[in-house]
């Protein structure tokens, strides 16, 4: 079928990737643009995939401030060269990054992050409560695990949905720059205060 260059162009803008690509993937999916946008998206984690072991030491410190000063975020993103570090596509996924962090407090970048205390601990909250609620001992796992998947997306920064658009998590925004980049892309850390916040040190 013919694919017209409207939807060649309304991909593109959603993904960030090039001309060739976005028809081959409508070609692909019968012009249909969702499932063109799923094509890209697998083909995009493969090729973030691929480059995720490529050193990135280039990139940005990105200071963000919301609410009159009431939050503030500092968040370092790093890419493989100064060049892409100064592209403004660069820059307005560190600034969405910061941005994510401010309205979502996401405590780790990774889920390998989160100490297996924490996990351990949470566990057993969620073990505790659905014996409480009468639930049989043969679910409980299950309730477990899907407690344990719930409280990874709310935490985990590149597990949470995208706060523009939920159809995506932070990995899949970040996967798509870095196909449309052509460069590995690290998220290496990041702080977040909101006024009033006591931290655990003065606890």
């Amino acid at each position: 079928m013919a694919i017209s260059t409207e939807d060649i162009k309304k991909l593109r803008e959603s993904t960030g990737a090039g001309i060739l690509d976005c028809r081959k993937a409508l070609e692909s999916a019968d012009g249909d643009l969702n499932k063109a946008l799923d094509f890209l998206r697998e083909k995009g984690l493969a090729k973030a995939a691929k480059r995720a072991s490529r050193n990135a030491s280039e990139g940005v410190v990105e200071l963000y401030n919301h609410g009159n000063g009431r939050v503030g975020v500092m968040v370092e993103v790093n890419v493989e060269t100064d060049f892409v570090g100064r592209s403004e596509a660069f820059r307005e996924l560190a600034h969405e990054i910061a941005l994510q962090i401010a309205a979502s407090s996401p405590e780790y970048i990774r889920e390998e992050d989160i100490p297996q205390e924490v996990l351990d601990k949470e566990a057993q909250i969620a073990a505790a409560k659905a014996r409480e609620d009468g639930k049989p001992e043969a679910i409980l796992p299950r309730i477990v695990e899907g407690t344990l998947e719930k409280f990874k997306n709310e935490v985990v920064l590149m597990r949470q949905p995208y706060i523009r658009n939920e159809d995506i998590t932070i990995q899949q925004l970040i996967n798509e720059k870095v196909v449309a980049l052509g460069e590995n892309i690290v998220v290496r850390r990041f702080a977040r205060w909101a006024l009033g916040e006591t931290t655990s040190e003065e606890e």
